[in-house]
C-alpha cells in the first residue's frame, strides 16, 4: 500500500516491520488487555526518524501509537487492528551526564535501570524507581507521569524533569532540553507532553535531573493498630528524620498473604498496619541514633506497637519483597490491581468502605490494601473466584464510584489509557476535560496520535 511503500522509502526496510516480523509483544501493555497486533511497526533510531514517521501518517490520517517499555496498567499502549505502533526501543543511550548542572540527557527508549545504574557509576542518584525499573522506558515514564516507592522524598517524574524534546503529529520536532531550575519563559510546554500518554505527542529526549547518591539506608517495619497512629507516625517521621524516603504501608490482610506465600515471619503476633519506614543517608552520617530516637518516640507515644529495624540489606530486602508483592500475581490469576490518590486523612475510611462493599459484592474474594500514603497513593488488590471481564468492570465501578465521593483521583500513577477512560469523568470537571479536547485538536488535528485513549468520547 502506498502508506508502507512511503515509509519503507524514507525510514528503510529495517524501521518498518508487517506480517510475520510482528511479534506478540507489541500487542498489550502490562494489563494484558490488548486484543489486536498492530498492522505495522515502526522502530526508529533517531529523532528525525520520529520526525519523518509522524509527518507522513498524518499526512495518511494514519493511527499511530507509541510504545516504550509495554509495562504500563491501563492499557496505554495497546493497539487497534488498524493502527502503527511506534516504539522507541532502539533509541537508546545516555547522551550526558553534566556533573555541574547534575542534570542526565537520555535518549526516550533508555530502561530506566540502565539509566540509573549510569548516575550511579557518576557518581548520582537518579530519583525516579519504579519496580520495573529493568524494562520501562524513560520516554514511557515521562508519557505517562510515572510514580514509584520514592516520591514522598523526590516527587513523581515530572518534578524530575527539567528539559524536554517531543515530535507532534505533524512531524515538528519541539526541543527545549533545558538544564535550569529557573526557566521563566512562558508557556512550559514539557508539562502538556508529560503524563499525555502520548496523544499529544512522542517523547524523544529529557534532561532528567540527579540527586545525591546516599551513602546507605535505614530501614524499620513497624507495626500499628490504627490507620490514625499510621498518619501520626508518618507526621513524626517527617519531622524527626532529615531524608525520609519511603513510607509504604500494608494492611494485615495483604502483608499477609505476601509474607506467608514468601514463608517470610517477622513478628509474632499479627497487626493490623504494617509500615516501612526508610531514611536515606549521606556521607559519614550512620543515622542509627536518629533512627532509633525516632521509633522510641513512636513506641512512647503509642503509635507502633512492635518494630524491626534491619541490620542487613537482606533483611530490608525481605521487608521490601513483602511489600512488592509480586507471588500475587501467580497465586491470584484473576487479580485486579487499582490505583488511586485522595487526601492522606480520607485514605483509612476510603479503605474500610471499599472492602466492605467489594466483599458484600463478591463474598469469600481477597480484598486488600497496600500503598505509598505518604503521596497519598494507594492500591486496591481484589481478587474473585470467577474472575471474568464483567467482575473487573464491576470491581472498577464499586472502587471508582467511592473515589468520587472520596474526592480523590482515580489514577495516582498508571495513567488513564483505556481501562480508566470511561472515568476520567469521576475526578475531572466537565470543564477541564473540554480544555483537554481543545489542546487535543490544536495539537493534533488529525487526531492520530494514540486515539481513544485518554479522553473518553463525547
Amino acid at each position: 500500500m502506498a502508506l508502507l511503500d512511503e515509509l519503507e522509502a524514507a525510514l528503510g526496510d529495517d524501521v518498518v516491520l508487517t506480517g510475520d516480523q510482528i511479534s506478540e509483544r507489541y500487542r498489550s501493555d502490562e494489563s494484558h488487555s490488548g486484543r489486536a497486533l498492530p498492522f505495522a511497526v515502526l522502530r526508529p533510531a533517531t529523532v528525525e526518524a520520529v520526525s519523518q514517521a509522524l509527518a507522513i501518517c498524518d499526512r495518511h490520517c494514519q493511527s499511530v501509537v507509541p510504545q516504550g517499555g509495554l509495562t504500563g496498567l491501563a492499557g496505554g499502549a495497546n493497539p487497534r487492528g488498524g493502527d502503527i505502533a511506534l516504539s522507541l526501543e532502539r533509541f537508546t543511550g545516555i547522551e550526558e551526564i553534566d556533573a555541574a548542572a547534575a542534570t542526565m540527557t537520555v535518549r526516550a527508549g533508555t530502561p530506566l535501570e540502565v539509566a540509573q545504574q549510569a548516575a550511579e557509576k557518576a557518581g548520582f542518584l537518579l530519583p525516579i524507581d519504579l519496580g520495573s525499573r529493568g524494562s520501562c522506558q524513560i520516554g514511557g515514564n515521562i508519557a505517562t507521569n510515572a510514580g514509584g516507592i520514592r516520591v514522598i522524598r523526590h516527587g513523581v517524574t515530572r518534578d524530575n524533569v527539567l528539559g524536554l524534546e517531543a515530535v507532534i503529529a505533524d512531524g515538528t520536532i519541539l526541543s527545549s532540553l533545558n538544564k535550569t531550575m529557573k526557566n521563566n519563559t512562558g508557556y512550559d510546554l514539557r508539562q502538556l507532553f508529560i503524563g499525555s500518554e502520548g496523544t499529544l505527542g512522542i517523547i524523544t529526549r529529557a534532561v532528567l535531573k540527579l540527586k545525591p547518591l546516599p551513602s546507605s539506608r535505614s530501614t524499620a517495619l513497624c507495626a500499628a493498630t490504627s490507620y490514625e497512629k499510621v498518619v501520626s507516625l508518618l507526621r513524626m517521621a517527617k519531622l524527626m528524620l532529615a531524608n525520609v524516603s519511603a513510607f509504604e504501608v500494608m494492611w494485615d490482610s495483604y502483608f499477609r498473604f505476601n509474607a506467608e506465600a514468601l514463608g517470610l515471619k517477622f513478628f509474632d503476633v499479627d497487626h493490623p498496619f504494617l509500615v516501612i519506614v526508610e531514611e536515606d543517608l549521606f556521607g559519614n552520617d550512620q543515622g542509627g541514633e536518629r533512627f532509633e530516637a525516632f521509633l522510641a518516640a513512636a513506641f512512647e507515644e503509642g503509635l507502633i506497637d512492635d518494630a524491626l529495624i534491619a541490620q542487613s540489606e537482606k533483611e530490608a530486602r525481605n521487608f521490601w519483597s513483602v511489600r512488592e508483592g509480586y507471588t500475587m500475581d501467580k497465586m491470584l490469576p484473576s487479580l485486579v490491581n487499582l490505583d488511586i490518590s485522595m487526601a492522606i486523612g480520607r485514605i483509612g475510611d476510603y479503605a474500610a468502605e471499599c472492602g466492605r462493599a467489594m466483599l458484600a459484592r463478591f463474598p469469600g474474594a481477597h480484598v486488600s490494601f497496600f500503598g505509598h500514603i505518604g503521596d497519598s497513593n494507594l492500591h486496591v488488590t481484589i481478587a474473585t473466584q470467577a474472575g471474568t471481564e464483567d467482575d473487573a468492570h464491576t470491581i472498577d465501578e464499586i472502587a471508582y464510584d467511592l473515589v468520587r465521593q472520596y474526592g480523590g483521583s482515580i489514577s495516582a500513577e498508571h495513567g488513564i489509557g483505556t481501562l480508566k477512560r470511561d472515568y476520567l469523568g469521576h475526578s475531572r470537571s466537565p470543564q477541564e476535560l473540554a480544555v483537554m479536547r481543545h489542546i487535543k485538536a490544536a495539537l493534533d488535528p488529525n487526531g492520530i496520535l494514540n486515539p481513544g485513549k485518554v479522553l473518553p468520547p463525547v
